[in-house]
């Protein structure tokens, strides 16, 4: 089967041709039908993300297909299943095997390259909004990266949410796509003060901010008394440092969100976010974001174009 490798850190990967997998016990393999990328394929390529296996491996967290055969113990999801399935890498590939219970039966109307896009962007808004910073209806939200995979999401959720939504972007064209998704104020990072403008608005009761850097120091010193920030990501490439000052006389938490982490730790709180986002869609009430396909012969192409951040919402490979 063919598949896109990292063999060396910091190298550029390579397609190459792997036997076809077996499952083990616990199990199931997949054939692929389409991968959604994410900036953690970025890191991974540097070796720098905090879930890295070491070369060579395939790329590709989260992956959408058809069940077609079971390991040692596995008898859910029969073969044949259509399912998502948050991989952690081994996406990009004609077919691979994973634990079956990172697999999630998707609706009969959710296209293959819909559920590709799905599991990460959707569930990382939905656990971190709802979950971790309590977002309540009235509220004011504020999305950093607000046309990216996750911060899309957060537009969207939010609005569903209740909240006041304002989406920061660079550019008219992102800023449109975030007002598309529900936001009600637009702010466009590449010209306008961020600070300024949300203070202008009254300033932001949660932050979702998957940016970092000089845009988390903006939103910090915009949010109101008692807010929360959620650190999601660094696009940017700058890990922000928090001013312990302005959250003691403001009273603002700040809190880290990873989704993938809640496997190890709680992973019902996951089954029970995706089981909602997934009535959610089956509801009409969700319309995933897909800017761009790319075969698996162009995984390069597609890598580049979430690296030149061109893309809105996200990019899916279809194998």
């Amino acid at each position: 089967m063919r598949a896109f490798q990292v063999t060396e850190f910091g190298a550029a990967p390579r397609h190459v041709d792997l036997p076809e997998p077996e499952p083990g016990p616990g199990q199931i393999r997949v054939r692929i039908a389409a991968c959604g990328l994410n900036f953690a394929d970025l890191l991974m390529i540097r070796g720098t993300y905090q879930e890295t296996p070491p070369p060579p491996f395939t790329l590709g967290m989260e992956v959408s297909g058809t069940v077609d055969a079971l390991g040692e113990g596995v008898t859910s999801p029969a073969v044949g299943t259509r399912v998502a399935v948050f991989a952690g890498h081994g996406g990009l590939a004609e077919q691979g095997v994973f634990p079956a219970d990172r697999a999630v039966p998707i609706p009969d109307a959710m296209s293959f390259t819909q559920a590709a896009a799905f599991m990460v962007a959707y569930g990382t808004s939905h656990l971190a909004l709802a979950g971790r910073a309590r977002l309540q209806p009235g509220e004011r939200l504020l999305v950093l990266g607000a046309a990216g995979g996750v911060g899309l999401t957060a537009v969207e959720l939010g609005a569903l949410m209740g909240a006041e939504v304002i989406a920061v972007a660079r550019g008219p064209e992102k800023l449109a796509v975030a007002e598309r998704a529900g936001a009600r104020h637009l702010i466009d990072s590449e010209s306008a003060d961020i600070r300024a403008g949300v203070k202008a608005l009254g300033g932001a009761d949660v932050v979702y901010d998957a940016v970092g850097g000089g845009a988390f120091d903006a939103a910090l010193r915009a949010t109101r008394p008692e807010g929360r920030v959620l650190s999601i990501g660094f696009a940017s490439g700058e890990v922000p440092r928090v001013p312990a000052n302005i959250l003691l006389v403001k009273n603002i938490s700040v809190m880290g969100f990873y989704w993938g982490g809640y496997l190890g730790f709680a992973p019902e709180k996951l089954t029970a976010s995706l089981a909602d986002l997934m009535a959610l869609f089956e509801a009409g009430r969700l319309s995933p974001h897909v800017s761009a396909t790319f075969p698996l012969a162009e995984a390069g192409q597609a890598l580049e174009m979430l690296r030149s951040r061109k893309s809105t919402g996200k990019v899916v490979v279809t194998i």
